[in-house]
């Protein structure tokens, strides 16, 4: 009985070593785009979400926040591969496809191509990981309802408008934009008295001149839409451009700028 065990043993334990023990890839999960697997690897696990964040490592500042859609892929890679392999390989293949390194060290590198960052990290416990993000224009699906635009003026005497959307450089309102409008108009039907200034903000990118004409026209466009299409009267609001002039956060990043781009209700 225990030369049986032993045998067995033996067996089991050569099964994994030369990789021969059943291995087979994980349900729903696929290969990267980017990269082809290690031979002898398999997929361990993979998540895709269309709207979703991930911190890169990069070499001039700690992490790289992005958003957009992120696939995250684990393969487990034989036991007769070492990990400065399996490393090399994968930093090799991506350099050899032309993509630009924003962080490259033994056992985990970040390179992007466009709008599409990858990471590759590679464990000392066998597997390694394909990071990959595509930044997406995101869908705004929260607004402030009238109840907080409302209570928002009250209590400091402006609110930004979050959900009223644009494109790159340009003053036509995107569709999103249409349940922030329901809301300002709900606000303004509770309060008959109230009257508003619409301001519009960019960040700093591009001349300032541009910029100031661009927060107007943005403003105005707002205005425009509330009176025509939601009947508030055009006394009861003014149009104005405040360009890069009152950023709430640094223009030094995209996670900034985002927030600087924006359209704020002053109470008159």
């Amino acid at each position: 009985m225990r030369k049986a065990i032993l045998v067995l043993f033996v067996a089991v334990e050569m099964a994994f070593t030369v990789g021969v023990w059943a291995q087979t890839d994980a349900p729903g999960c696929k290969d990267s785009p980017i990269l082809t697997r290690f031979p002898g690897s398999y997929l361990a696990s993979c998540t895709k979400k269309d709207d979703d964040a991930y911190d890169f490592p990069i070499a001039s500042k700690p992490r790289l926040h992005l958003e957009g859609t992120l696939e995250i892929i684990i393969y487990q890679f034989p036991r007769s591969a070492s990990k400065p392999q399996v490393d090399r390989n994968l930093r090799t293949a991506l350099h050899q496809a032309g993509w630009m390194f924003d962080w490259d060290e033994g056992g985990g590198a970040t390179a992007h191509m466009g709008k599409t960052y990858v990471e590759v990290q590679v464990d000392w416990g066998g597997t390694y990981s394909v990071t990959t993000l595509t930044q997406t224009a995101l869908k705004q699906e929260v607004v402030a309802d009238a109840a907080a635009l409302d209570s928002g003026l009250a209590k400091n005497g402006h609110m930004v408008v979050d959900g009223i959307l644009f494109d790159t450089a340009k003053a036509d309102l995107k569709p999103e934009s249409k349940a922030a409008l329901e809301q300002i108009s709900k606000m303004l039907q509770m309060d008959l008295k109230m009257k508003v200034y619409v301001v519009g903000h960019t960040d700093n990118v591009g001349g300032l001149a541009s910029n100031m004409d661009l927060s107007k026209r943005r403003a105005a466009a707002v205005v425009l839409a509330l009176t025509s299409q939601y009947g508030v009267a055009a006394d009861r609001l003014a149009p104005y451009g405040d360009g890069p002039y009152a950023p709430v956060a640094t223009n030094d990043t995209e996670d900034g700028r985002t927030l600087n781009r924006r359209v704020e209700l002053v109470k008159q």
